[in-house]
């Protein structure tokens, strides 16, 4: 908490953001026992709720931040997901168990028998496995709009998991359809959730084609954020069609952070990430919900404000290299509209384009991808 509160010194609404919200996350904190202990004394919803607090503290906080009519919808949407990400996360999973197992959970989960145990690379998704019949239990509650679409997605999710656990990620088409697989599926689901629930949530024309796009600069912005990490987990999802144009193998990157070679590599797939934002500042301009626009907004705006940090940046081919908490804690606890919105992506951009200086490498790919997205402000 120190270090937090040092990185955001200079900025007094970030620090009174940051203790603002840990006095009210008290609120919001799952218990302190064990999930596996609280799945033996609490009942299905509340099992549920210190589930989302357990798997993903920030997430349950924004999700019960939502109207009361959504935020159980959202809640289990986010869990059944995290049920199938689980399963195909887990490295240890035969595959010849795994792969029917993604292509027909969202008809073997259908009933409240099914459970499996010892999957998961994660203690707390482990339980959530083991204590799925809550989360369907609890998904039956939902209306009936609500769960096809819920249903719909994770069928949708999990044949395109199935695809990917069979093969690399070699072409920009492969890489747009594994992110479309794993988030951009989320922000259709979402998207279809929200208008469920309040046909006035938003005003706009193409949903699932800019609904898509929102999940894949989310996607694409954690992919390239977790490089360093992912290649050391046995696992990459940076394209070939990428990195092939500026080096031999994905390691070199990491042995070599700081050749033109590989500046270029990590400027040219977050210039891939931009070209999403267009589709992004589309979309938040349609949402008319105050509560709905936050809970979308918050991610979007932590991603660009992630991409400038990490345009040009050799350190994040070697490690972590994160935003401020104290940003996230703002714009949790502080209503941000349109407006705000705009400012941060174009404080974000400006940023970039400080960056983008001519001769450093994948220059004029970012620039025209900038120019593209400062006509959209």
């Amino acid at each position: 908490m120190l270090l937090t509160l040092y990185k955001s010194a200079l900025r007094p609404i970030e620090i009174k953001a940051l203790l603002k919200l840990k006095i009210k996350g008290h609120a919001y904190a799952p218990p302190k026992e064990s999930l596996e202990k609280l799945a033996t004394s609490l009942n299905d919803k509340a099992f549920c709720y210190a589930a989302l607090g357990k798997v993903s503290r920030s997430f349950s906080a924004v999700i019960q931040q939502l109207p009361d009519g959504l935020k159980d919808t959202i809640g289990i949407f986010y869990l059944v997901l995290r049920a199938l990400d689980t399963i195909e996360d887990d490295m240890n999973f035969p595959l010849e168990k795994k792969l029917p197992l993604l292509v027909d959970f969202y008809k073997i989960s259908n009933n409240q028998n099914f459970s499996l145990s010892g999957v998961g690379d994660n203690k707390d998704y482990e339980v959530l496995l083991e204590n799925y019949p809550k989360v369907y239990r609890t998904f039956t509650l939902l209306s009936k709009d609500d769960q096809e679409i819920i249903t719909d997605i994770s069928r949708r999710m999990g044949e395109g998991m199935a695809e990917f656990a069979q093969k690399e990620i070699l072409t920009m088409d492969d890489f747009n359809r594994y992110c479309h697989y794993v988030a951009g599926l989320v922000g259709i689901g979402l998207t279809r959730l929200f208008i469920s629930n309040n046909p006035d949530a938003l005003d706009l024309k193409v949903k699932d084609e800019i609904s898509n796009s929102m999940g894949l600069f989310l996607q694409k912005t954690n992919i390239i954020r977790d490089y360093h990490e992912d290649l050391y987990s046995d696992r990459t999802f940076w394209p070939k069609e990428i990195w092939g144009q500026h080096v031999n193998n994905l390691e070199y990157l990491a042995q070599n952070n700081k050749d033109p070679e590989s500046l270029a590599c990590l400027n040219h797939i977050i210039a891939d990430a931009l070209r999403h934002v267009p589709d992004c500042l589309t979309y938040m301009s349609s949402v008319k919900d105050e509560k709905i626009f936050g809970f979308i907004a918050v991610p979007q705006v932590m991603a660009i404000a992630t991409l400038a940090k990490l345009y040009n940046n050799p350190k994040v081919l070697t490690g972590v290299v994160k935003v401020r908490k104290g940003l996230a804690a703002k714009l949790m606890m502080y209503s941000i509209n349109l407006k705000d919105v705009t400012k941060y992506f174009e404080k974000s951009i400006r940023q970039i384009e400080k960056k983008n200086k001519s001769g450093i490498p994948s220059y004029q790919e970012t620039k025209k991808v900038l120019d593209n997205i400062k006509s959209y402000f």
